[in-house]
């Protein structure tokens, strides 16, 4: 089913027992809040395999799936390039897929993260006909897939593949206009094709909650009411292609603050989408690594790097004031490296940048953080 509202739930960065471990989930935490996403009238829901070291698929089972009418709520996931060699992986994955997730079908099925790179592999293993054939079986209602890259390969793998139904796009107000994500370009090249936009990363992975005083005061003024956040959500929800954007919540106080303003979505005005366009640039001025979070990079770190963790605390220990003198980021720094990989144990083996949605020159990123910190 369409869903009716434009709020999806983003399964990858959910509640945790232990914050230094991606797969501890606190289930019941998240049932709680899956109860409220639904009564509010939302029923979107994206997962993926690797999203909470391996272990949303099977939180999605256990606090949706098993617990409400399928019929209530629609399903995301998808199939992952990295998994892949033989064409015989492509069943057993996505066997495995229906297994964790206990779905017995997906609405929506994509082909995860297609880049330059990942496409090889998606061509060489014909997936596209793959994802077709389980449509055609009944095991998906729809197809698509997640983009990371620029609007020229966008235009070609749509042209090629007028089949996909949907494109899933990074879109957010700081990368609007970016050089290195050009949402808009990439938006605009979905819609000359006739194709509805799910959004992802439409806060950055949590760098548009936490904006310069500036700004947020800015925000504040205008609607004194409105978390920071949610001019990020409300940005990408405005455009008017974006048929769902995914917002991923850890916390009660997120979901209760999204669901708030999106039950009945209100777009923004000229006025105020010139305040965003504001708002890019101020952020632009302060941010030093813009890491979205997704932990891609850390899947196959043979040193087991905790590397959006470490930029984090980089990029907050860079916008502290200079006069304040001691600040907690060195700590939390020292601490996480008791369990993880330091940065400067980086082998330079390139992992990391292969996996990496946003292409950043991780590696190097690496060295700024242990000289920084170390």
């Amino acid at each position: 089913m369409t869903p009716k509202k434009k709020l999806g739930f983003g399964l990858m960065r959910l509640p945790l027992l232990d914050a230094n471990d991606d797969g501890s989930v606190d289930l019941e935490l998240l049932k709680k809040m899956v109860d409220s996403f639904l009564e509010q009238g939302f029923t979107y829901f994206d997962t993926a395999w690797m999203y909470c070291g391996g272990k949303s698929e099977e939180a999605a089972r256990e606090a949706l799936v098993r617990r409400h009418p399928r019929g209530s709520f629609t399903l995301t996931t998808k199939l992952p390039a990295y998994m892949l060699r033989r064409e015989e992986d492509r069943e057993w994955l996505f066997q495995e897929q229906l297994r964790r997730t206990g779905a017995g079908y997906f609405d929506y099925y994509w082909l995860h993260d297609v880049n330059s790179h990942s496409i090889q592999t998606f061509d060489r293993l014909n997936c596209w006909d793959f994802i077709l054939e389980k449509k055609r079986q009944g095991l998906v209602r729809h197809v698509g897939f997640s983009f990371h890259d620029g609007p020229e390969l966008l235009d070609k793998v749509l042209t090629e593949h007028p089949e996909m139904e949907y494109v899933q796009l990074q879109l957010n107000y700081l990368d609007w206009d970016s050089l290195g994500v050009q949402s808009h370009a990439c938006y605009d090249v979905a819609v000359k094709h006739g194709k509805r936009v799910i959004v992802m990363e439409p806060v950055k992975g949590g760098t548009l909650a936490k904006v310069p005083a500036r700004l947020e005061a800015m925000f504040k003024e205008r609607e004194p009411e409105m978390s920071v956040p949610s001019w990020a959500i409300r940005f990408a929800a405005t455009q008017e292609n974006v048929m769902v954007v995914l917002s991923g919540m850890s916390n009660m106080e997120q979901l209760l603050d999204n669901t708030g303003y999106m039950k009945d979505f209100r777009p923004l005005n000229d006025e105020e989408l010139a305040l965003m366009k504001k708002a890019a640039e101020i952020i632009n001025e302060s941010i030093a690594v813009p890491c979205t979070g997704c932990s891609y990079c850390t899947v196959n770190c043979p040193m087991h790097i905790a590397i959006p963790k470490y930029y984090s605390l980089y990029n907050a220990d860079l916008q502290e004031l200079a006069e304040k003198g001691w600040t907690p980021q060195g700590s939390y720094y020292a601490n996480l490296t008791l369990q993880f990989g330091k940065a400067s144990d980086c082998i330079k083996c390139g992992q990391c940048e292969a996996m990496c949605p946003q292409h950043l020159p991780i590696r190097r990123y690496l060295e700024d953080v242990a000289k920084h910190f170390e």
